[in-house]
């Protein structure tokens, strides 16, 4: 059905059910950790009732979320009302129908669960987006210089055992990359010595493990984990020492901060936020994602990039430069494509601000002020009525050309990939460097190899890379 056509439609009440209080939402909850997974819960539904908007509970659910029930928006067009703040309210909806104890950020709302309209929220943003401009020349030979130094490690370890976990290595790496580009110091050569991945990730599991299975059995893990929240208590020491890391090592990020009119202890919270969770956080999921999709593409598609890498580098100079990078349109593509298919943060949340009507390819739905919207994105852009029949697929030039056109549809970033984010919105501050991260990890990979092999699965918070092969560099400059 064509734009007009959907648009001229009466509105009307989104199909679905709630259910019964309670029993209804905790039924719900199994079928989403245990009974069918967290994308066939979405789909079932949405072929059971017809429709891409439609009403369902979304997990925790009792005890930890006080109102389970949402208007869920699962294809391409519906998806982006999350993105309009003049239409929904962000407030303190960052994890969504549950919010993590204020314990854990220093007694301070980050800014994550901020809305735009707060001033706070304006001015963190600022100080995130100045400290990304006055390290941005810092970004590319940390990145080298630290996952060459991962890539020597598999290398040993492919010699020693056949296989090296791409996910193990990259926890400490990222960690240690991440804090050097933003603030130059090496948290291994701070009091936090080599804990502060093990540190950052108890935290982070404090904050997201409603959202979670770790794969234990249902009756222990569900009284555990996804009834009531962790007490903050038990990682307020891990807390802690991050935050000391943070204090001492951002120093002139907190002087900007105070320049801003922000206090230095709030300021100091939220650039642990914004490093920790947000940024290691996501290379988490991101780095094994790309490397993941990469590695099942197989040789062919490993010769192409190789060739555009090697060439790129080859006419800076043998050197990696943003401009060698911005040549590389076949690498470019494939980092979109998988962060396409694997989106670092999967659920996006928004309340309504008042009543309105929401669009899908084929129906105009209403929703009432108030109403919590909620979209899970790989729904959305795995969208077949955008993406067409290789929705599902990895295609590594897909956005190659014309294909940049389908780019609107790439919503990793609480955004479109061709809009940029600001103050006035919530599209992630560090959407530029997320993908310049991710194509020099393709740059690192093919100037050091011809190709790789790797068994792909599943971890904690997604894809689980291990490698098994790598065939070194026969030409360019990494040839041995």
């Amino acid at each position: 059905m064509n734009q007009s056509a959907v648009g001229s439609l009466v509105p009307r009440q989104a199909p679905g059910s709630y259910g019964l209080p309670f029993v209804s939402a905790i039924r719900d909850r199994l079928d989403f950790y245990y009974f069918q997974g967290e994308a066939k819960y979405f789909e079932s539904r949405v072929e059971k009732h017809g429709s891409t908007v439609l009403r369902i509970n979304v997990p925790p659910g009792p005890f930890m979320a006080r109102d389970p029930r949402v208007v869920a928006v699962l294809d391409a067009k519906s998806f982006p009302v999350l993105f309009d703040v003049d239409k929904v309210e962000k407030k303190n909806l960052f994890t969504g129908t549950y919010m993590p104890s204020t314990s854990l950020t220093g007694g301070f709302r980050v800014c994550s669960y901020l809305d735009p309209s707060e001033p706070t929220h304006t001015k963190v943003k600022q100080l995130l987006f100045s400290l990304l401009a006055s390290r941005k020349d810092a970004v590319i030979p940390a990145f080298r210089s630290h996952f060459s130094s991962l890539l020597a490690t598999v290398e040993s370890q492919l010699v020693l055992a056949g296989k090296s976990n791409f996910n193990t290595l990259n926890d400490f790496t990222s960690f240690e990359f991440i804090a050097d580009a933003y603030f130059g110091v090496l948290p291994s050569a701070s009091g936090l010595g080599t804990t502060g991945p093990t540190k950052a990730a108890k935290w982070l599991i404090f904050q997201l493990h409603p959202l979670v299975t770790f794969g234990l059995p249902l009756i222990l893990e569900e009284p555990l984990l996804h009834t009531v929240l962790l007490p903050p208590i038990f990682v307020s020491g891990d807390y802690k020492a991050l935050y000391k890391y943070f204090y001492a090592a951002a120093t002139k990020a907190l002087d900007m901060a105070e320049s801003l009119g922000l206090n230095r202890d709030e300021a100091c919270h939220n650039l642990l936020f914004a490093t920790v969770f947000n940024s290691y956080g996501g290379l988490k999921v991101m780095l094994p994602g790309i490397l993941g999709r990469i590695a099942e593409a197989g040789e062919k598609f490993h010769q192409r990039l190789a060739a555009e890498v090697r060439t790129a580098v080859a006419d800076a100079g043998g050197k990696v430069t943003i401009e060698a990078l911005e040549k590389m349109e076949l690498t470019k593509s494939a980092v979109w494509e998988a962060l396409r298919l694997e989106p670092p943060v999967k659920f996006q949340y928004g309340r309504a601000k008042a009543d309105m009507n929401i669009e899908s390819h084929d129906a105009v739905f209403a929703v009432n002020k108030g109403e919590m919207l909620f979209g899970y994105q790989p729904c959305a852009t795995k969208d077949p009525r955008v993406f067409g029949s290789t929705a599902r697929e990895f295609v590594g030039d897909r956005f190659v050309g014309e294909g940049s056109k389908l780019l609107q549809y790439v919503y990793w970033s609480n955004g479109r990939e061709t809009e940029s984010p600001s103050v006035d919105n919530k599209q992630c501050p560090g959407k530029n460097l997320v993908v310049l991260v991710g194509r020099l990890l393709v740059v690192e990979m093919f100037l050091r190899y011809d190709t790789f092999t790797a068994d792909v699965g599943v971890d904690l918070l997604g894809p689980k890379v291990e490698f098994t092969g790598v065939t070194k560099a026969t030409s360019g400059p990494g040839a041995v």
